[in-house]
């Protein structure tokens, strides 16, 4: 039997997406604010449910402010159709649901799935309230490993709703593409991929997605294509900076600056410019991981994924080794030796903390029982103090020098420091670490 109205009106119809944080809340926002159709210019008249557990960040969003510093004010204004809440029962008549909750690894570096799960739970506790002939739609947008839509998701959803699956309501992914603190790839002009569980749906899908994003949209063959692709992006990359870091460690040994082969070797029209550093944040250095583990469930063993994950992982002991053997070269003495760290988030210009590897370094160096300040005037410094439990200066202290001065994220306040501040930095002893060169090459700073 084939319902009468089988999908909702894909101009008219009420969304929820679950989760606003970097990847939900911009998304909540485009949906919000665009009124016309971009591929058929009909009207759009969608009500947007921007849904959230936590209520601190539903009463801050309420009055404009976004702790991520990816929306303004001025374009939560601009988002008329849009409504946060955290009560649940505000979702129990979506046609579409979005979930963009987190999907981290755990400390075995094992797929977490517990907020995805959670948000199964949910949207099947609303889907068996829902009071509507024709069915509705459930999109992912986390990073998931190939099948884990249609393996896990579907069944709990369908377990917990008692509807079924690809009749009462579909499931498809579209895998985020946010690169955040970037102010030139925002959602509506990079190209989305979409997919669906049916060819339908999938159609559905990819018209839902297409009214409101300017640089189009494309649909993949599955659903498991689509989650893989969004898997290999960041695995790419990884690779990519991995091959780097290697070639880091080995020019160090032969005392030659990477930076300046990197700029001598990028003169070739087809060379991949990647830099060295710490690879942390929430895609990088996680999504690998949800491959590898699918990839051992199905009996086989990553080599060249998990290698590069292993050179990634372990650069933050390999910088702090190199710290100690250039400060012991200088005569310092390493226990109680004060250090500056000058960035602490996962990137340049971002507050994002999640899985940053500033923080390894740090526990690396204060295992040698040294002094570490750490200066971050881009991050919430209570998320610091609640997550890491480690105290984070807003600005650099005055008339204070340190035997090391760790430039670790290229914050663009860092790149205003001048010559003379980074000099009365350091003390006569002391030495330099650059990670992003962003240190004058006069004080002769160790550099990535």
């Amino acid at each position: 039997m084939i319902k009468k109205d089988f999908f909702p009106n894909k101009f008219n119809c009420n969304v929820a997406v679950i989760g606003l944080g970097y990847v939900g809340l911009p998304l909540a926002v485009e949906l919000g604010k665009t009124f016309t159709c971009l591929r058929t210019g009909n009207t759009l008249q969608r009500r947007i449910i921007g849904f959230d557990i936590n209520q601190a960040r539903i009463n801050e969003l309420k009055r404009g402010i976004d702790r991520t510093n990816e929306i303004s004010k001025e374009q939560l204004k601009e988002s008329t159709r849009l409504n946060f809440t955290y009560e649940f029962q505000s979702i129990s008549e979506s046609d579409v649901f979005i979930i963009t909750v987190p999907t981290p690894i755990d400390e075995t570096k094992r797929p977490d799935l517990n907020s995805v799960e959670k948000a199964c739970v949910m949207v099947g506790e609303a889907l068996k309230k829902r009071n509507k002939q024709y069915s509705c739609l459930i999109i992912f947008e986390s990073t998931f490993y190939p099948g884990l839509t249609e393996d896990v998701c579907a069944p709990l959803i369908q377990k917990v709703s008692g509807l079924k699956y690809n009749f009462d309501f579909f499931c498809g992914y579209s895998p985020e593409r946010i690169n955040p603190g970037d102010q030139m790839h925002k959602i509506k002009n990079i190209i989305k991929v979409t997919s669906g569980s049916t060819k339908l749906s999938a159609q559905w899908i990819d018209e839902f997605y297409g009214s409101i994003i300017e640089a189009g949209t494309y649909k993949a063959k599955s659903i498991k294509v689509a989650e893989s692709a969004k898997i290999i992006e960041n695995i790419q990359r990884d690779l990519n900076i991995a091959l780097i870091n290697e070639l880091s460690i080995i020019f160090n040994k032969l005392d030659v600056d990477t930076l300046d082969v990197l700029e001598a070797a990028k003169t070739k029209w087809n060379f991949l410019d990647f830099k060295p550093g710490l690879v942390g944040g929430h895609c990088i250095g996680v999504d690998p991981y949800y491959l590898t583990y699918k990839s051992e469930l199905i009996g086989y063993y990553p080599q060249i994924v998990l290698s590069g994950r292993r050179i990634n992982d372990g650069m933050s002991d390999w910088i702090a080794l190199e710290i100690i053997r250039r400060l012991s070269l200088n005569g310092v003495l390493i226990k109680g030796s004060d250090v500056l760290v000058l960035g602490f988030s996962f990137k340049a210009n971002c507050p994002d903390i999640r899985n940053t590897k500033v923080n390894d370094l740090v526990m690396k160096l204060e295992s040698y029982k040294m002094k570490i300040d750490i200066v971050d005037p881009v991050i919430d410094i209570r998320e610091a103090k609640n997550n890491f439990n480690l105290d984070v200066l807003p600005k650099v202290q005055e008339n204070k020098k340190y035997n090391v001065v760790i430039c670790a994220v290229g914050h663009k306040q860092f790149e205003l420091i001048s010559y003379s501040q980074w000099e009365n930095l350091s003390s006569n002893d002391g030495i330099f670490v650059d990670f992003n060169g962003l240190i004058p090459r006069d004080l002769n700073p160790f550099r990535l």
